[in-house]
Order: C-alpha cells, then structure tokens, then sequence
C-alpha cells in the first residue's frame, strides 16, 4: 500500500451558529469541493454554558447527511415529525436529510463540559431528494478495537483493519462509503489506517499532536490527505486523539445555501420556495430507528435558512 502524503492542512476557525453556540469550522479553502464528498466539520466544546446553552433551535436541511458525535455533555434532536433522540457521550447521529427535514439540537444540561462534533456529508444528485432517515447509535453500539500497546480506535462508520483481522462500524449502507474513526494513541505509538484507493481521507486532531509524513497535526488542524491507501499516524512523549475520516468523491457541481445544498441554482431556488410554502418535508417519509411520535411542526414555526445552520 502506498503511505498518503498530506496536501494542505486547515485551520479551524472560531464561529458561531444556531442560536448562538460559539464553535469551529472547517470548509475547503476552495470552497467545498476541496473536500468531496464532505463539506463541513464544527467542533464544539465548552466548559461555560453561555458557549453552547442557546442549543440549535429548529431549522431545515435538504440534499446531504449530517453525523453528530459527541464525546461529552447531552444534546436533544427532535424533528418535525416529533422523533427524539438524546445524545450522550460517545453517541452517534446520523441523518439523512433527502427531500428535507427540520429538527432541532438542544443541550440537555445547564452547567459541565459539551463537546462534540458535526460533519456534514453530500448525497449524490440522484439521492438529493430521497426519503429522510434518523439513526441513532449508543457508544455501546459502536465496536472498539484495542491494541495491547494501548491504542484505541471506534469504528464509528467504514472498516477498520487491523493484522488480520477486519471489523466493521456500527453506521452501514451510506452511499459515499464513508470511514469515520475515533483513534487514540498513547505517547510513543503507531498506527496503520488502509483507506479504499480513490477516496478523499481527512485527519482531524483533536487532542495532543501526531505526525502523517513528516508533519505535525495538532488539536483542532485538519490533514487533508493526497492519493494512497495508507494513512500512517505516529505520536512522540504525548498522547494524542484525531478523528478520520475518508469517503468517495462525488464529483458533482456543489451549489449551496444555508442549509440546502444542491447541483444548481435553480434546485436551491426551489428548496428555498419548498420551505417558504411548506413543501419542504414529506411528513408521511421520516423513518427513525429510534424516537416517539409528536405533533408535526409546521414550517412556519421556524426562522427562515441562515448560511450555516447545522
């Protein structure tokens, strides 16, 4: 296999979104076709309840996947047909917003640490306007591979291999094949990450500092990687936490507006028009592996689409 070099690393930077929740945001410096088929990562993570206590009130998505991971606090997702989900401590969401969805993400506490992630995935064009999907996924749902020299990794989504031996994550049946790995590796360790040859693989740091191909990534940098198969990650005299992440490009026009991302303008002008008149969401089509029943919010009850709403 082919060890992967790194193109470019990116900066998260400070931003705000939702109600207010101040966060950091990771596109493209090309836009985001310079990370197909992924268009957008926010890390979230806070000891002060005024960063992140405003929540992410309701608001529409349409034409890609959003995956909300958290590693501490408890956040509350409901959507427009009344499913809830809770997500706690490394608990996974992933949505499939399709033909449109309006939910909210709510903090279920007023004091303690929140920190999280969302990534935003795209759907390819004939997939734009599907049914939506909700699944939730406990931690104890997702399979962790622990090495005896310590290092960690949940295989949140993809294959992890490892010697012989290959296991499966927990989120299966995504279009764009995606892999998304939570590794951990203590001070002085290696490891080995195959990628499927052709995919865009990114490596987020979250904690500590690691080395791919001779550069440093440190917390809250984004390695975007070039061709190969291989990812190879080594740390020095400090532990350290990254996501990776790797899917199969689109190749398609990206045209987006807030919430809504399309192939052309004119699909955007019609999303928009779809939300303004209430056409946006198919209330019969919201499938939930987990949640209750509610009365339906209305179109009307929520803002009209920011640039960023997650």
């Amino acid at each position: 296999m082919t060890p992967m070099s790194i193109e470019r690393i990116l900066t998260a930077q400070p931003a705000a979104d939702g109600g207010g929740v101040r966060l950091h945001r990771l596109v493209g410096p090309d836009g985001m076709r310079g990370l197909d088929p992924f268009l957008l990562f926010d890390e979230f993570g806070s000891d002060d309840p005024d960063d992140y206590i405003a929540g992410f009130p309701p608001h529409p998505h349409r034409g890609f996947e959003t995956v909300t991971y958290m590693l501490a606090g408890e956040m509350l997702h409901e959507d427009h047909l009344g499913h809830t989900g809770i997500l706690s401590a490394g608990d996974v969401q992933w949505m499939t917003a399709g033909h449109g969805v309006i939910h909210s993400e709510m903090p279920r506490q007023t004091s303690g640490r929140m920190h999280g992630f969302q990534l935003w995935i795209n759907l390819p064009a004939r997939d734009k306007l599907t049914d939506p999907a909700y699944r939730h996924f406990s931690a104890e749902a997702i399979p962790v591979v622990t090495r005896a020299d310590g290092v960690e990794v949940r295989v949140i989504a993809g294959y992890f291999r490892q010697g012989g031996s290959v296991v499966q994550g927990a989120v299966r049946g995504i279009v764009t094949e995606p892999t998304y790995l939570d590794a951990r590796l203590p001070a002085r360790t290696r490891l080995e990450v195959p990628i499927p040859a052709g995919q865009r693989a990114l490596v987020y740091g979250v904690s500590g500092q690691v080395q791919i191909a001779g550069h440093r990534i440190e917390p809250r940098r984004m390695a975007v990687l070039g061709a190969g198969e291989l990812i190879e990650l080594q740390t020095d005299d400090q532990e350290a936490q990254v996501l990776i992440l790797a899917g199969r490009p689109l190749n398609e026009p990206i045209v987006q507006y807030g919430p809504f991302v399309m192939n052309t303008r004119a699909e955007i002008r019609q999303a928009i028009a779809d939300y303004e008149q209430g056409r946006l969401i198919k209330a019969s089509n919201l499938s939930a592996s987990r949640g209750s029943q509610s009365n339906p919010r209305s179109a009307k009850d929520v803002p009209s689409p920011s640039p960023t709403m997650m």
